[in-house]
């Protein structure tokens, strides 16, 4: 028999943690439409998600706490609702200080109220036999809506002309859809917590043991290498424009477009990391993500190359998203205490997404130092260097596993 609640959870967590990172992250598919909308060079718009990147990096430790206090019921409809209420004033596309201030804030209510709960309800949804398909569920879910979402966003941007006063539609509807499913959130959701062992705070020896062991910081490692490598996808759609000469639209269909693998490379990264192991086939997405960023660096950029250039990002989108589905779930690999989940996924996620700060920025330098085709090779080479630190971080943690077993 269905469990109605559990999974209407899992609806929720999906639903919202495929929404509430669309208005922080919209340059992903409107990179030179927004760009152009506030009038910013490429380092001041990289500096935007800076500001995001650094208040997420501060609030990541203390989200982490929450969570392992407070339902998630309580922190998502929070996180939601004013994530929403930033972008309605975003959407008047206000100076770049005020921007900075915003892209701040989401820092606070993306990350400080919404993730480290996201991350403890998905450990407490599935049973320890079943973490990685929770964490797939969770990501292809996200990847649903996500597509959904952006597919028909964009399809709506072209039909409004692809213009200014369009783009600030887009983003209010974004703002109220961020909104309204907080409030469906605090409606659906049970105030209680997930399980009866998240009632329990951790103490300050479960916390010290924590930051004590060696794998949660290979894990951190692997953390921030695979989410730079999703950094790095944010580049493909202007990569497309700019390099490729295809039309604004074409470029936010790619980035759109992408989306739709995202629940097939998760929910099936997912299902394989539960019968070979987690760190194995988060090992294996490492080898594709240098495959295809090595690639994208050294293919030209004519239109004869366009199919395997086309190829090569598909790859990398299938392992940068079968990747982000299961990397949390290394957390049960390791066994860490469920009592600590939010905790340890505060401390990860520190480190892990620290990219947020820095990754806008050097990609802003090699366009900006290094215009057109070759900023972009360099760049994605720099990315298949970091995913070769991903690869030996991961391979390290796989022998500490099998000597833990």
């Amino acid at each position: 028999m269905i469990d109605i609640r559990r999974w209407t959870i899992m609806m929720i967590l999906c639903l919202t943690g495929g929404l509430i990172y669309l208005l922080p992250f919209m340059r992903e598919i409107y990179y030179l439409p927004l760009q152009e909308a506030l009038d910013l060079t490429n380092v001041e718009f990289g500096t935007l998600m800076t500001a995001f990147g650094i208040t997420s990096m501060l609030t990541y430790g203390p989200g982490g706490w929450l969570a392992d206090r407070y339902s998630p019921r309580l922190l998502i409809t929070i996180s939601m609702i004013f994530t929403g209420l930033g972008g309605l004033v975003f959407a008047t596309f206000p100076s770049y200080t005020v921007a900075l201030l915003i892209h701040a804030f989401w820092g606070i209510t993306v990350t400080g109220t919404y993730w480290g709960a996201m991350i403890k309800a998905t450990r407490a949804w599935g049973s320890e036999e079943e973490q990685g398909r929770a964490f797939g569920i969770l990501e292809g879910g996200r990847g649903i809506v996500e597509a959904i979402a952006t597919t028909a966003f964009l399809g709506l941007f072209a039909y409004l002309g692809s213009t200014r006063s369009g783009l600030s539609q887009i983003i209010i509807y974004y703002s109220i859809s961020n909104i309204t499913l907080g409030i469906a959130a605090w409606l659906v959701m049970d105030s209680r917590k997930v399980t009866s062992e998240q009632a329990i705070p951790p103490t300050a020896s479960e916390i010290f043991e924590v930051l004590k062991r060696r794998d949660v910081w290979l894990i951190a490692i692997v953390i921030f290498t695979g989410y730079s490598a999703y950094w790095g996808s944010f580049y493909l759609t202007p990569y497309a424009t700019d390099v490729m000469l295809m039309s604004v639209v074409v470029g936010g269909m790619i980035g759109a477009g992408k989306n739709w693998l995202r629940p097939f490379a998760a929910g099936a990264a997912g299902y394989v990391a539960d019968k070979i192991g987690i760190t194995k086939t988060v090992s294996f997405c490492f080898i594709i993500l240098i495959a295809s960023f090595s690639a994208l660096g050294i293919l030209p950029a004519d239109a004869a190359m366009l199919p395997i250039v086309l190829t090569s990002m598909t790859i990398g989108f299938l392992g940068i998203f079968a990747l982000r589905g299961i990397y949390f779930a290394l957390i049960s690999e390791v066994k860490i205490p469920i009592a600590v989940t939010g905790t340890a996924a505060g401390v990860l996620s520190v480190i892990g997404f620290t990219p947020d700060i820095f990754m806008p920025l050097i990609g802003g330098a090699f366009l900006d130092a290094m215009p057109g085709e070759e900023g972009y090779r360099y760049f994605f080479l720099f990315i298949a260097g970091i995913c070769v630190i991903g690869w030996v971080a991961t391979r390290l943690l796989l022998k500490r596993v099998k000597a833990a077993n």
